[in-house]
């Protein structure tokens, strides 16, 4: 008898290492006597903040509206409006909410769907790393090829190897996907980074892929709470440019999966025709509370923003009087990703500290190219647990 076989492109997909780690935590949890006995869980990229009470509201009156039967496939129009109103207020871009907008079950979604409408089979996309590793996986998903392309440490930034990714680029090259800011370096385009990056797509016919997920997570901004200028603001209305976006960070509001993508009408429409073989579209009383997120959420966002940057200069300074460790400034999202002297083997360094000091990391190899010999942080969380975090790994550092 022939045994059916798995896919290959299924199969050369990686296990997530943070979720391994991740799992490692939870099993200790379990045997755990008491609360203070819990991991410190500093691995997953997410706010320990809970969602405002303003946003749960609107979803409750929208189930009690009627907002519980199938919307478009591109989202509720309304969403798609008031997220149009949006960028114009915020990114001074001006968008057709009927064209340039599709509303998608998270982030992760509307990667998923973009890249599944520009990769044909045997394609190669390149992807800026170190990275999340969604977007490599989801490449090789599509059964395309990844080829990623670390950004060097130069000076205490990270860069863009413009050199590297010209060389990576062949024939079959149709996408280049970058995360500004950075999960998990914090860095962030240059306004010259975006005139070359766009430069780049446009000289070689390449789709050009912008993950702005954390661009109200800014810390460079003369106001806090001014988003990261997106790459809509340079690309014109033919360019082959894709952002991808999410109400998980901005508002807390990961377990709530509703996030957009923005491009060319062309691919606006086949999007939408393939959201609905895959998760036909985003709930509909989930849509209903992005609106008001939208609507009414600086001024959770700007404390939530104020709280971020108390974290990030407690941690930074903490971390670089470690020994062994070198500490880029980050200048978005909440994780900071320090280069620890020696280590090659970031999985095994991460999962002894779990096991040894209940403080859980992520490893820097989780992130593709560029990552190993790093670890990655997530400072959303209250500054008490932050405060047992760093001494944890700084007592773990002293006695490696």
């Amino acid at each position: 008898m022939t045994t059916a076989a798995l896919a290959s492109s299924a199969l050369a997909v990686p296990h997530s290492r943070i979720r391994e780690l991740a799992e490692l935590a939870m099993q200790m949890d379990l045997s755990a006597k008491a609360e203070s006995d819990k991991v410190l869980r500093l691995y997953f990229g997410e706010s320990n903040v809970a969602t405002p009470e303003f946003i749960k509201r609107a979803a409750q009156k929208a189930m009690a509206d009627g907002f519980t039967f199938y919307t478009s496939n591109a989202g509720l129009m309304s969403t798609r409006e008031a997220l149009a109103r949006y960028y114009a207020e915020q990114q001074l871009v001006t968008l057709d909410p009927a064209s340039h907008i599709v509303v998608t079950t998270s982030g992760v979604q509307a990667l998923n769907v973009a890249i599944r409408c520009v990769l044909n089979p045997g394609d190669e996309a390149i992807v800026l790393t170190p990275a999340w590793p969604n977007g490599s996986a989801i490449v090789q998903m599509a059964n395309a090829v990844v080829k990623q392309i670390p950004q060097p440490l130069v000076g205490g930034r990270y860069e863009i190897d413009f050199d590297a990714i010209e060389a990576a680029i062949t024939g079959r090259t149709r996408l280049l996907l970058y995360t500004s800011p950075s999960n998990p370096l914090g860095w962030v385009a240059t306004d010259a980074d975006q005139d070359r990056l766009l430069a780049l797509s446009r000289k070689h016919g390449l789709w050009l892929m912008a993950d702005e997920v954390y661009d109200r997570l800014y810390y460079g901004a003369q106001q806090l709470g001014a988003p990261v200028p997106s790459i809509l603001r340079k690309a014109a209305e033919d360019d082959a440019v894709i952002v991808v976006q999410s109400f998980s960070k901005t508002w807390c509001m990961t377990g709530w999966r509703v996030g957009w993508l923005i491009s060319r009408p062309d691919l606006c429409a086949r999007a939408t025709q393939l959201n609905e073989f895959i998760v036909s579209h985003a709930p509909s009383f989930a849509q209903r509370a992005g609106e008001t997120a939208l609507l009414w959420g600086e001024t959770a966002l700007r404390e939530m923003l104020t709280q971020l940057k108390q974290n990030r200069d407690f941690c930074l300074q903490a971390l670089r009087a470690m020994p062994g460790l070198t500490v880029p400034a980050p200048e978005g999202a909440f994780y900071l990703f320090p280069r620890v002297e020696g280590l090659t083997d970031s999985f095994a360094f991460c999962k002894q500290l779990l096991l040894d000091t209940k403080l859980g990391l992520a490893p820097g190899v989780a992130f593709g190219a560029g990552g190993e010999g790093s670890i990655r942080i997530c400072y959303a969380s209250e500054m008490a647990i932050l405060q047992q975090a760093m001494q944890r790994l700084g007592d773990f550092l002293r006695h490696r």
